[in-house]
């Protein structure tokens, strides 16, 4: 039997029964992904497996670095066929990584491969996922219509034009590609070269002078009125640790001044600064009946040699540590008292925080909505077989599971939408094992009915739906 199977981590009938009736062919929204919207508005191809499926998946460049591959295999100048075989001899010791389950499922998925890609079978696979690629729906767009794709949410900086996404939603294509608000240069004050240049950007965006921290909040103001006339309806903060000091709105301004007129902000005022922008931020989402993701506890670049010679997103990131709890309930607390608290997903790096989140935001809901403040899915380095299940039992047993909004890629591959259905097979598989045990009830309609509801309904309906 192929590894890749229909029954594939469905080891009971009633796990069987609920991914091939209730999750299997559901629609995807992937309301979090880093695909670039100009590669969806040209349709790109891709000339060879290793372009596709190496090229920026720094998932991937990691572990080859494990192996010990020459980084001219992995971001060097390599060709392709060479890269591709030093992947396939990495996958050789990757036994029991998510990477070795992912891309046996994208073999088979997008290219009709099953047997074991090893350095044994790496010329044959080769050839013949180059081949498939030559067919005329293997492009950009052609694997979003065949992964069953219905919407796609990019990550977008505030000063973006947003003309792709125009072109992709003139062009009638049939999936939604929006914009996500994601505003992390804002609070980049400690960098005071790079932040100035960024607020002279943010001028030139939203046509309007950014000398004052009120002309910061009123640019920001117009770029968020634009990002919701492109049909945004989420945004994402991607942070180190939860910003919430207090401050005055004088301070605030004060700090401002400083470092807009070339002066330098020191730790407690950049600190303070963050707060700010992230608790204006969420107030600004709220306003506008957006979502918002919360991603922190990653520790950025800590390699300075590779990331001087690599840059950012290579594969050099790690869990970090930080004590949020207080912070986070202070800012949560402070958005509430003001009534301006928005839908939130939270996401730590770091497993530790997993219950303390799942309970904390349950002293937080509130209807009409369902589930308002979520549980994010596993993220990053844990999304794999043990983190998705650990977040679907402290879900379980702090929150209500049935309201989960599910998995997302957090990707910039187009052939990364498998991971939604290797979080659909893990949700099946496990509830399965627990239904024949006797352990919740063996009911496959009801049961059905939340696995549908997680796979796709409650995504559908907490973006874009009645609440």
């Amino acid at each position: 039997m192929a590894f890749i199977n229909d029954d594939f981590l469905l080891t009971t009938k009633q796990a069987r029964e609920l991914f091939h009736r209730y999750a299997e062919n559901m629609p995807i929204i992937d309301y979090h992904c880093h695909l670039p919207p100009a590669e969806i508005a040209q349709d790109k191809r891709w000339a060879n497996i290793a372009e596709v499926w190496l090229g920026g998946d720094h998932y991937k460049w990691r572990q080859m670095r494990s192996n010990g591959v020459d980084e001219k295999f992995i971001t060097g100048d390599a060709c392709g066929h060479d890269k591709f075989v030093k992947f396939a001899e990495t996958m050789e010791v990757m036994l029991k990584n998510p990477l070795f389950d992912w891309s046996h499922l994208e073999l088979a998925r997008y290219f009709g491969v099953e047997e074991r890609l090893c350095r044994a079978t790496a010329e044959s696979i080769w050839e013949r996922c180059n081949a498939k690629m030559a067919e005329a729906d293997f492009s950009a767009r052609g694997l979003m219509v065949k992964s069953n794709v219905k919407a796609v949410c990019t990550t977008d900086d505030p000063i973006d034009s947003l003309e792709h996404h125009k072109a992709i939603a003139d062009s009638g294509f049939a999936v939604k590609v929006l914009p996500a608000w994601r505003s992390d240069k804002a609070s980049k004050i400690d960098d005071p070269i790079g932040w100035n240049a960024w607020m002279d950007k943010l001028a030139a965006a939203a046509d309007l002078p950014v000398k004052t921290w009120d002309d910061f909040l009123d640019a920001m103001d117009r770029r968020h009125a634009f990002f919701e006339s492109r049909g945004c309806v989420v945004s994402d903060y991607g942070i180190t640790e939860i910003f919430a000091a207090p401050y005055t709105t004088d301070e605030i301004k004060a700090i401002f001044k400083k470092v807009r007129s070339g002066g330098m902000a020191t730790a407690a005022e950049a600190y303070k600064f963050k707060s700010a922008w992230l608790y204006e931020g969420l107030k600004a989402d709220a306003r506008a009946n957006w979502s918002t993701q919360l991603h922190y506890s990653c520790i950025r670049n800590p390699n300075t040699r590779q990331f001087e010679k690599l840059g950012p997103d290579t594969g050099y990131d790690c869990i970090g540590e930080w004590n949020v709890a207080e912070s986070l309930a202070r800012l949560f607390d402070r958005l509430e008292q003001a009534d301006a608290l928005p839908r939130t997903i939270l996401y730590s790096l770091n497993p530790k925080d997993t219950e303390m989140l799942a309970t904390l935001m349950g002293s937080f809901q509130k209807g009409p909505d369902r589930g308002k403040l979520q549980l994010g899915a596993a993220w990053w380095f844990l999304d794999q077989k043990d983190g998705m299940k650990k977040q679907i039992q402290a879900l379980s047993a702090l929150g209500c599971l049935g309201n989960f909004v599910g998995m997302l890629t957090d990707s910039r591959s187009f052939l990364s939408y498998t991971r939604h259905e290797y979080f659909r097979r893990i949700l099946c598989g496990l509830l399965g094992e627990e239904m024949a045990r006797g352990e919740i009830p063996n009911d496959i309609p009801w049961v059905g009915g939340l696995v549908s509801d997680i796979s796709y309904n409650n995504a559908n309906r907490y973006f874009f739906g009645a609440r």
